[in-house]
């Protein structure tokens, strides 16, 4: 009892320190901000055709995720339903916008609830498609920046300021910002091992994560599980992209632009807070600064498109945990759609 009440008290430790983090970066940002003008710019100023145009590729980002761990758990012998696989996705993003991280056990608690699929083989899985993502993104993140670094050159040319310079004008209070998302990115690694090693004292969990891990050379068509990988990406991309059309500042900025300022925040995101609030829109907004975005837009632009965004997160998980309580749950694991 005396240990269970510890956890607990760890868990809201670490809740409480992840809003912390995140509502101390948002207010260091928007200190100041003039928020009644928020109202005139959502509703006059703002092109709400393209926002809405791009919630499609959120949600199909989500269920490609869905498709796509069906298929790596299939080789293990266990054959989730599409239905469940994908609620479990939406589920899982949107608890993680009240616990950082926890929607990785909660989408596969999901699965093992109503489709009886083992959990230690369903983590196994997580960590195998977190792993060939981050790898995914590193890539585009070192292609994106080598081709873009022409346009930094030019911007230093152009208004005369050095890289030195450049970090000279960076406050205090900047890097204070800059060193606590990185040491909160690596006390996140830090303790995700430390649970891990945790989890790994049972034999059988630490075989069928690695099961889980090994899986996805076993998958029955590896150019589809390519095909869902770009997809999940490509879609997340989109998702955010379409999102420059809606304001004037950012919409004359093009792909290359977006696809950088998209790198930056998915990077940032790895800090433990809820939906990445704080060090997204701390990165998004340096970088559109960058590329001569004025300061006040670019805090509209990383405000009012995170906020939709992880509006649009909750309400999928809203909807996967109302189509999930009207979802039988599986006697065994039967192969069913």
């Amino acid at each position: 009892m005396k240990e269970k009440s510890k956890n607990i008290g760890n868990d809201i430790m670490k809740v409480a320190f992840s809003l912390l983090l995140g509502g101390a970066i948002l207010y260091w940002m928007y200190r100041g901000f003039d928020f009644h003008r928020m109202k005139d710019v959502l509703l006059h100023e703002m092109n709400w055709t393209w926002m809405l145009l791009s919630f499609p590729f959120g949600i199909l980002a989500q269920m490609f995720r869905g498709w796509r761990w069906k298929q790596t758990l299939e080789p293990l012998g266990e054959k989730p339903r599409n239905s469940v696989s994908i609620n479990s996705i939406f589920l899982s993003y949107a608890v993680s916008l009240i616990i950082p991280r926890i929607g990785e056990f909660a989408r596969c608690g999901v699965l093992h609830r109503y489709d009886k699929i083992s959990f230690p083989k369903a983590l196994g899985t997580v960590v195998t498609e977190r792993a060939i993502d981050s790898v995914l993104v590193l890539v585009i993140a070192l292609l994106t920046f080598l081709f873009q670094i022409r346009v930094f050159n030019t911007f230093f040319e152009k208004t005369g300021t050095s890289v030195e310079g450049l970090l000279r004008s960076f406050s205090l209070t900047g890097w204070i910002v800059t060193a606590i998302c990185a040491l909160a990115a690596i006390g996140l690694i830090v303790y995700l091992l430390r649970r891990l090693s945790v989890y790994n004292k049972v034999k059988a969990t630490l075989h069928g994560i690695w099961q889980g891990i090994l899986s996805v050379k076993d998958v029955k068509s590896i150019p589809l599980f390519i095909i869902y990988t770009l997809a999940i990406w490509g879609s997340y991309f989109l998702h955010y992209y379409l999102t420059f059309f809606c304001f004037g500042a950012t919409a004359h900025l093009g792909m290359a632009c977006a696809m950088v300022t998209f790198i930056v925040g998915s990077i940032a995101v790895i800090v433990p807070t809820p939906n990445g609030m704080g060090p997204w829109h701390f990165a998004v907004k340096t970088m559109l600064i960058l590329y001569g975005v004025a300061d006040i837009d670019a805090l509209y632009f990383v405000l009012i498109v995170h906020s939709v965004q992880t509006l649009l997160v909750a309400l999928l998980g809203v909807y996967a945990w109302g189509a999930l309580i009207f979802t039988k749950k599986r006697e065994n694991n039967e192969l069913t759609l």
